[in-house]
């Protein structure tokens, strides 16, 4: 596939990559040398020597619609909307959060809300593409729970919830053009459980689905009729072939270890039991501990496994679509070289990007092709996990969110050049 009919296909409809700005906050940091990143004075984040940083959003301001910009952001996808881009956002919020609410109370909670004892839900941000600036925000996705990842799709933005509680536990469509909240679309086709990330193959409208248990599956939805994505189709979990139930996980596989996989079907997908992952298993399918990020490039789909390999801090497989087989791409050896990964995207030029979100200080990392892991970015306050990792169409920009500070940030800078360097100079930036 061409780089032009791949960033085609990331953005559907949308140009897919995934209030007022705050003057003060809105220029690009200044940074001063500190070892293989250059330390921040700002104390945000600590970047290479040649990129930079702008902040685009903080939790707690009132955005353009009157709602207040909530807290927790996570997952996120930018899309192309005519000059601008936009970026949807999810925020991991339930009830018991105490970070800034999009409105006070569930007395507050719009018509719109899916519950309006939910307080988790999707913002938008529109920005000037050439500039980076925030030119609007809004609210169009309240009264969910836990929305952790999701997906870009050529329909516009899938958000995932990460829990079963009470009447949740979806995947929930949002509308990039939305400036406004927007009545709530659950699919719920794509199964009720502790919903990650989705990543959609455009061929088909397949959607590839992770759950954030530790002892989850790896799903997938084919629709019956591609023109009906989220109509009848069939649901079903990944098994590796003559290894039923298999502990990918825990396995001591090695690096470019390749297992030939099939497809069970699984029905009952709704089931309000979330007892997905234990009927699939019981019908053989393959074990993922903490499956979480996703993404879809050029008939493969990356996922992620937060608390696989052995020292039990990541890993990352490879499923090829049309051969049926997951590869184990990298792993970590070493907490202090990958430590947790968790959202995972990949530039229209092919650059792999990971979000830490372990204990210790948290990183975005490159994955090279042999595996190696180069450190990209690192949270300068030293605690507060990475999410929401996603390049611009045009593969120039990296967005990420500071989840505990409740930043989004844009990232610019040679990628390409940095990871080269960094391949052939494995000691200074590895």
């Amino acid at each position: 596939m061409t780089q032009f009919d791949r960033r085609r296909m990331l953005a559907g409809s949308f140009g897919v990559a995934t209030a007022s700005c705050f003057q003060s906050i809105t220029v690009w940091a200044k940074t001063k040398p500190q070892g293989q990143l250059l330390k921040d004075k700002d104390k945000i984040l600590d970047l290479p020597k040649g990129f930079s940083y702008k902040v685009l959003d903080k939790s707690g301001q009132k955005m353009d619609d009157g709602y207040v910009s909530p807290g927790r952001p996570d997952g996120m996808g930018c899309f192309q909307l005519g000059d601008d881009l936009v970026l949807l956002r999810n925020h991991e919020m339930s009830p018991s959060h105490r970070d800034p609410r999009p409105y006070p109370t569930s007395k507050d909670a719009p018509k719109e809300a899916y519950d309006a004892n939910g307080f988790g839900g999707v913002t938008r941000l529109v920005l000037d593409a050439k500039a980076k600036t925030t030119k609007s925000r809004n609210l169009v996705l309240t009264g969910t729970h836990i929305n952790c990842a999701g997906g870009v799709s050529p329909w516009g933005w899938l958000s995932c919830e990460e829990t079963v509680a009470e009447n949740h536990g979806y995947v929930f469509l949002c509308d990039p053009k939305a400036n406004k909240v927007q009545k709530a679309q659950a699919i719920k086709n794509y199964g009720r459980m502790n919903h990650e990330a989705v990543c959609i193959d455009p061929a088909d409208h397949t959607a590839y689905l992770s759950e954030d248990r530790g002892d989850s599956c790896f799903y997938r939805f084919v629709p019956k009729d591609k023109a009906k994505p989220f109509g009848d189709g069939r649901f079903q979990a990944m098994m590796v072939q003559g290894e039923p139930k298999k502990h990918l996980s825990s396995s001591k596989a090695k690096v470019g270890k390749t297992w030939s996989v099939t497809w069970i079907d699984i029905p009952n997908q709704d089931s309000p039991h979330d007892d997905l992952r234990h009927r699939s298993q019981a019908q053989g399918a393959a074990v993922v501990s903490r499956g979480e990020g996703l993404w879809y490039a050029d008939g493969e789909v990356y996922l992620v496994s937060t608390d696989g390999g052995p020292t039990k801090t990541g890993q990352i497989f490879r499923y090829n679509i049309a051969k049926q087989t997951l590869t184990l791409i990298a792993q970590s050896e070493n907490p202090a070289a990958l430590d947790s990964p968790d959202n995972i995207t990949v530039s229209p030029s092919g650059l792999v990007v990971v979000a830490e979100d372990g204990g210790r200080t948290p990183h975005l990392r490159i994955i090279g092709k042999e595996g190696q892991i180069y450190d990209l970015a690192k949270n300068a306050a030293g605690y507060g996990e990475f999410t929401g990792v996603c390049f611009s169409p045009d593969g120039k920009t990296l967005f990420a969110n500071l989840q505990v500070q409740g930043l989004t940030v844009a990232i610019e800078g040679p990628f390409e050049s940095y990871l080269k360097t960094a391949e052939a100079n494995p000691n200074q930036l590895s």
